[in-house]
């Protein structure tokens, strides 16, 4: 046993084991709000710090995961955690001085096998005498290793599996940190964009002064623009990129399970989805897949995402014997999380046949949508109302497709929902109505 971690627990092996144990244990098991306080608490026998703070891409709602000191942890900002971590060679912790919360403090940071950041400030090893600091023993910073992958771990995992709480969490936190991001970038832009028409000015007479305050201005204004497109890209993931992640995900199942998955790819000038979304549709469509593939006689199953501007458009369909229910345990839970979203799920099933699983997922929060047009009656989307408008201009669907920059087979997927909303069964039912409702209106 290590001198620090003796004479950190001044007890025998026993108890040492048992109190990481204990400590994995409450790792594993930790909500994300408290996580960070956790492994603070857990690496405390090792290593005193300030404040904890644990920056990872997986939770865009809230990046950052922070306990300590409120003059760290109130003031530390993204761009000072990416930069510690674009430092860090490898996985090995590091002792360092960092810029972190507006000044220079030493640090001890560590990146995980996920890309998560841990950073602890004013670290101090527990054996160390008074006034040592800048190393760690071995078996110290093999224990610190650990128990950051297991935090780090459990971040991934917990976001992977996409629950109601953390979907309502993270979509609320996201709306307010995008409106709060918006109007710091045209409080500053503003500010910064005067300046530079005042030192532009013909009445300033010292040319000199002037180029130099507006070099600088100009740099602050790419800094702020470039700070504003990273927290962009922090909450949301293009959906060409998280539909790959899916595949990605579900190639072993198609490998050992004999099943053939065929994917139908959204177009690649989609709308970027917002990160809660992303994770959303791929931990549902997982769940629906291996719901399919629970069954018997099933071989093949149809995967197609689509994105119309305001909804991620989700279909899956098998060909087995038509047997799925919502009224199933598992199914039942896949539709909570769509629900948490403010989406929709809808099952067909024709026995004998196979299933079809039609999912819409809301792009925007739900305060930030538009209100509802004249299709409110039938719970119509704007995407749907658009594509009822041109259904009753006597547009065909390749005519639709290109007049509202989709796909066919998103428009197809739009009018089965409006003929089921509005419960009709023709184009020419639709039309007829839609006319009568607009008569009504009048």
């Amino acid at each position: 046993m290590s001198s620090t971690i003796a004479a950190a627990f001044a007890r025998d092996p026993a108890q040492e084991t048992l109190a990481l144990l204990d400590s994995a244990a409450a790792l594993a098991e930790a909500p994300l709000p408290r996580i960070a306080e956790i492994l603070r608490t857990a690496l405390a026998p090792y290593v005193r710090c300030s404040a904890l703070v644990i920056f990872t891409e997986d939770c865009t709602g809230r990046p950052q995961k922070k306990a300590g000191a409120e003059a760290v942890i109130s003031r530390v900002t993204l761009d000072e955690l990416d930069l510690i971590r674009s430092s860090l060679p490898d996985l090995a912790p590091r002792w360092s001085d960092e810029r972190i919360a507006g000044a220079s403090r030493p640090v001890l940071a560590a990146r995980s096998a996920t890309n998560a950041l841990l950073v602890l400030t004013d670290p101090l090893a527990v054996a160390d005498p008074p006034g040592a600091s800048g190393a760690l023993d071995p078996d110290t910073g093999a224990v610190l290793a650990r128990l950051w992958h297991l935090a780090a771990v459990r971040i991934r995992d917990k976001v992977a599996e996409a629950t109601p709480s953390y979907l309502r969490e993270s979509r609320a936190v996201s709306a307010e940190r995008s409106r709060l991001t918006a109007e710091l970038t045209d409080a500053h832009s503003t500010t910064l964009e005067t300046v530079l028409a005042a030192l532009r000015s013909a009445r300033q007479s010292d040319g000199a002064a002037r180029r130099a305050a507006i070099d600088i201005a100009a740099a602050a204004l790419v800094r702020l623009r470039a700070s504003a497109d990273r927290t962009a890209s922090l909450l949301e993931e293009p959906v060409v990129t998280a539909f790959e992640r899916l595949r990605a995900d579900l190639r072993p199942l198609e490998r050992f399970s004999g099943i053939s998955l065929q994917f139908v790819e959204p177009p690649v000038d989609g709308r970027a989805l917002p990160g809660e979304v992303a994770h959303a549709a791929r931990a549902i469509v997982r769940a629906l897949v291996l719901a399919m593939v629970e069954q018997d006689e099933v071989h093949r199953i149809r995967i197609q995402w689509g994105c119309d501007g305001t909804n991620l458009l989700v279909d899956i369909r098998d060909d087995g014997q038509g047997r799925l229910s919502l009224a199933e345990d598992g199914l039942r839970r896949i539709e909570q999380r769509v629900q948490a979203l403010d989406g929709r799920l809808r099952l067909e099933v024709l026995e004998g046949w196979g299933a079809d699983v039609f999912v819409s997922l809301p792009l925007d929060p739900p305060s930030s949508r538009a209100p509802k047009g004249p299709g409110a009656e039938w719970e119509l989307g704007e995407r749907e109302e658009e594509v009822l408008r041109l259904l009753a201009g006597g547009l065909r669907n390749r005519a639709i497709a290109a007049e509202l920059g989709l796909s066919e087979n998103t428009v197809k997927f739009h009018l089965r929902n409006l003929f089921r909303k509005l419960g009709v069964s023709s184009r020419a039912e639709a039309v007829a109505r839609a006319a009568q409702a607009h008569a009504g209106q009048r």
